[in-house]
């Protein structure tokens, strides 16, 4: 049984719309796998079966290593070349170009997904959840902050500890570099939290990211957990 849950998809423009994660998946190993062949009444042995699925490991690697694609009722494999090419007569440099190889399910796992059952359970999400994000200054909802204005995010698990500089809001530049952390805090609830966007903050594009070590039930855990708002947010100069 696959079990999944339900969260709101940020991706899409419709306030309703929302999208499957999975929970729980079991995984087993492949020494659980060959446990398994073995309650079947197989006349090998466990050792022969070892030796089998060993084997076989080894040459779908060295065909793979050999540049090779692999075909099988499992699973197909394929590669892919990444990196700029400087020029028609540049070729591969392993400091600038990277070799992927890319698995696809082969026959029997796609027959074998159609058979799937599913079961909706409720999510087990610890970490911080954004939902909205508003500028309170503008009154733009998920679109554009104005810098030294205030950020307003709604959601669940957002409260922090104002104190710890590595809890609270932040700024994620989309280019990369460092996140801007919003210090000053007017509202810091499980559900809301209201932080002043710094006046001095680049122009640019930004994600809004709540880090706290506070769990739902008051609790403080060694372990920071950071949540993300999947929508871009545009930050343009204040008055």
């Amino acid at each position: 049984m696959l079990k999944y849950s339900l969260r709101e998809n940020l991706l899409t423009p419709e306030p309703d719309d929302c999208m499957a994660q999975v929970q729980d998946v079991r995984s087993y190993s492949q020494d659980e796998v060959i446990d398994l062949m073995m309650r079947r009444g197989t006349t090998l042995t466990r050792a022969d079966v070892a030796a089998v699925l060993q084997v076989y490991t080894e040459v779908v690697g060295e065909l793979t290593a050999d540049g090779s694609a692999v075909n099988t009722p499992l699973f197909n494999t394929l590669f892919s070349v990444s990196g700029v090419f400087n020029g028609m007569a540049d070729t591969f440099d392993r400091a600038r170009h990277t070799v992927s190889v890319n698995v696809n399910a082969g026959t029997a796992l796609r027959e074998a997904v159609k058979s799937v059952k599913t079961e909706k359970t409720e999510g087990a999400a610890t970490g911080p959840y954004i939902t909205e994000a508003a500028d309170v200054v503008s009154g733009a909802v998920n679109s554009t902050l104005t810098a030294g204005g205030i950020l307003r995010l709604t959601g669940a698990r957002l409260k922090f500890d104002a104190a710890d500089v590595a809890q609270g809001v932040f700024l994620v530049p989309e280019s990369g570099g460092e996140a801007v952390r919003c210090g000053v805090v007017a509202e810091n609830k499980p559900a809301r939290v209201m932080v002043m966007i710094p006046a001095d903050i680049a122009p640019g594009t930004y994600y809004a990211e709540v880090r706290t070590k506070l769990l739902g039930n008051a609790k403080s855990t060694k372990s920071l957990k950071a949540g993300r708002f999947g929508k871009p947010l545009q930050v343009s100069p204040g008055a």
